[in-house]
């Protein structure tokens, strides 16, 4: 595995492509004018519709003062004033129409217009509104427009005025360059604003996490990996305080990974040397057996299993390495015989912590036999070790165990009346080296003895625990028939 870069080594990140053209804060500029000018040009036409039409209604309403005018004295006024009176409203025909009469032409200039096109402001629907102006802007050159709108001064149905659209599209062309102007200013103030807004609340801190990303990615000892939470009660801040405890555990990970990767070392090289040492036992072993003493006789079965187990031990952790367990070899395990030189080796005897067994001589459970030894082995011995620590004991140790088969599983019970669990040790109780109770403990048996009982495809935990004691529940899978008894002379002698 290829070494982490060094933070030197790390490339730094490229400030311009923050900025342009794939940068966060290039795209969040570039859609917030996009956006505002969209929403700038979305108002255009309403405004143009607005302008043509008060532009229009300026038109009708200096018509209808003119044609108050020419009514008070008609055979008075000249061609010329009419004329005058025409170019001053800024149309060329004016007409009134009325109930009784109906449409009346009161003013005509001397230009005859071909062919107005009809705008008729007192029933406009909104398309036709919005259409209006632009109709005006792109219809062509020379056209006259002729309006219909009610009248305010006078009493009539509606006046009618026809006028050249040159002034009014020229007019609209100049409205729409102002409010283009206006809308392109408003947009790039508003996107800087936004920007900067955006920017100081999210793109700066959202960089900073990715910075400190990168430099704990690189070292994750490095101090300056570490985000300081702002304490902002937003995603922001929640971000930086979930990113913050991530790299604490990610910290603790790493460090105890590495403290087991120094273990596995050593106790790899420890188990070399010990199986050199395991074999001279065996060679010494062998020796004795050729004694004819009885107790050597009797003491020599024992010590042989003992010695053969630890050699497989030391054999399986080289071949399997770290913390890979072999594959049990399940098999029908008197769990007397188990019991018996499990208690032999976790050192309970009749003086201290004795052993209570409530196993019937011909119970039988499926289990591979050295891996259910180191099973017994390690519950027994943390029952003798947690009453032989509890401070102001008087009554003798016990352990007591039972087995009881259901649904096609042997459940074995281990029940020690010693001082129980503390309730801040339990939720860790099966995890490696945080699972002991006392402070000279490693935390290794139950965590390997629970291992055990999954390869077996069972499991171990705690069913209770209090000031009357400890009782853990080991489940394996299978129920044998019972075996018939066998004598304890006869279970006695050398396997």
């Amino acid at each position: 595995m290829a070494d982490a870069p060094t933070p030197q080594e790390l490339p730094r990140p490229d400030r311009r492509r923050l900025f342009w053209p794939g940068g966060l804060s290039a795209r969040l500029l570039t859609l917030t004018f996009l956006f505002v000018a969209a929403g700038g040009m979305m108002a255009l036409p309403p405004a143009l519709a607005a302008y043509q039409e008060s532009w229009l209604l300026d038109r009708v309403r200096a018509a209808e003062t003119i044609s108050r005018i020419s009514d008070i004295a008609p055979e008075r006024m000249t061609l010329r004033q009419r004329e005058q009176l025409l170019q001053g409203a800024g149309v060329e025909w004016v007409a009134i129409s009325t109930p009784d009469v109906g449409l009346r032409l009161v003013l005509q200039g001397a230009r005859r217009p071909q062919r107005p096109y009809l705008i008729d402001l007192r029933q406009q629907g909104p398309g036709p509104w919005l259409v209006g102006p632009f109709n005006t802007l792109f219809g062509g050159e020379g056209r006259y427009v002729r309006v219909r709108a009610r009248p305010r001064f006078i009493q009539a149905e509606y006046v009618e005025v026809v006028a050249p659209d040159a002034e009014l599209k020229q007019e609209l062309w100049g409205y729409l360059w102002r409010l283009i102007i206006i809308v392109a200013f408003v947009s790039t103030l508003a996107g800087v604003l936004v920007y900067l807004s955006l920017n100081l609340f999210l793109v700066r801190p959202m960089q900073r996490i990715t910075r400190a990303m990168e430099r704990f990615r690189a070292d994750p000892d490095d101090p300056q990996a570490r985000v300081e939470p702002s304490g902002r009660r937003d995603e922001i801040g929640r971000a930086e305080a979930e990113l913050d405890r991530m790299q604490a555990d990610l910290r603790a990970a790493l460090n105890s990974r590495a403290r087991l990767a120094a273990l596995g070392e050593a106790v790899a090289k420890i188990n070399h040397d010990l199986r050199n040492m395991l074999t001279s036992a065996q060679i010494a072993s062998e020796r004795l057996a050729a004694l004819k003493d009885p107790k050597v006789s009797q003491a020599l079965p024992r010590l042989e299993r003992a010695l053969d187990r630890a050699v497989k031990l030391a054999s399986d952790v080289l071949t399997y390495g770290k913390t890979q367990e072999a594959a049990p070899e399940a098999r029908p395990v008197r769990l007397v015989e188990a019991l018996e030189a499990a208690a032999e080796e976790a050192r309970l005897s009749d003086d201290g912590v004795r052993l209570v067994c409530e196993v019937a001589g011909g119970e039988q459970v499926i289990a591979d036999p050295d891996q259910l030894h180191r099973i017994l082995v390690n519950l027994l011995r943390n029952g003798r070790e947690a009453i032989e620590h509890q401070a102001g004991r008087t009554e003798p140790g016990r352990i007591r165990v039972s087995l009881e088969q259901a649904e096609a599983a042997s459940l074995v019970r281990i029940a020690d009346n010693g001082p129980g669990i503390p309730a801040r040790a339990r939720d860790r109780l099966f995890l490696p080296f945080a699972g002991s109770t006392r402070p000279e403990g490693a935390g290794l048996g139950l965590a390997i003895a629970r291992e055990l009982a999954h390869g077996h495809g069972g499991d171990l935990s705690l069913l209770e625990t209090g000031e009357a004691g400890s009782t853990f529940e080991l489940r394996l899978p299978g129920a044998p028939p019972r075996a018939p008894a066998r004598s304890r002379a006869a279970r006695s002698q050398p396997q």
